[in-house]
């Protein structure tokens, strides 16, 4: 990474975890969850996957658990700070039976950093926190150098998928991606013809409060 950074791009906040968040914590992380640093060949843990993606900040999980249980082909790689969402999500991957999705608490930096180069398929980042102050920009995790260490772990033809209710910080994230030679826009501008993915609580707030909800998809260029 071309600088290491040297503030969280997330607060650890004193959230209340239900009861039974913590028993899916206690009972199911050791089943459904990954210890850092994560394993360097995804193959090894889903062997019936073809491809594998890695969400970063899944919140409660809500549309991660749907797009694995949608696409079984793909081993689906969450990442989360938050342990009632990490809670919620196990639980889920418990309840459904998902033998696609595995949950690692950690850092995201730490957990990019320590992945081997061109060993993921994509990336889904939704509705990171936009941090709109001014002087907390710098906690932003979608900034030039962590963008550039997620894409030096993509595959040729890997996918990097963002989206966010904040206009400003798509702009800069749209800005920044387009600066990388090895990358490509499909789209030509905002991916508004993505329709797979389910909507979460923070899109829905985004909508609520008349946010427009920008959708950024790049692929990396090679075959496949």
């Amino acid at each position: 990474m071309e600088a290491r950074r040297q503030v969280h791009s997330y607060v650890l906040r004193a959230a209340r975890m239900s009861d039974g968040q913590r028993r899916a914590v206690d009972e199911f992380y050791s089943l459904y969850g990954l210890t850092f640093p994560p394993v360097p060949n995804w193959a090894e843990l889903f062997p019936h996957c073809k491809r594998f993606v890695m969400e970063i900040g899944f919140g409660n999980g809500e549309a991660t658990v749907e797009i694995a249980q949608n696409r079984p082909e793909t081993g689906f790689i969450g990442l989360e700070v938050h342990t009632p969402g990490v809670g919620q999500l196990l639980r889920e991957i418990h309840r459904r039976g998902l033998t696609n999705l595995k949950v690692l608490r950690h850092d995201a930096v730490d957990v990019v950093e320590a992945l081997p180069r061109e060993s993921l398929d994509g990336y889904h980042v939704f509705f990171p926190d936009p941090w709109p102050k001014k002087r907390h920009h710098k906690r932003r995790l979608l900034q030039r150098p962590f963008l550039q260490e997620m894409i030096a772990t993509l595959k040729p033809g890997g996918i990097l998928y963002v989206a966010t209710d904040w206009q400003e910080y798509a702009e800069e994230v749209l800005a920044a991606l387009g600066t990388f030679p090895e990358m490509r826009n499909p789209y030509q501008g905002w991916a508004e013809g993505v329709t797979w993915r389910p909507s979460t609580k923070f899109e829905k707030r985004g909508r609520q409060e008349n946010r427009p909800i920008r959708e950024i998809l790049f692929e990396k260029r090679g075959a496949p």
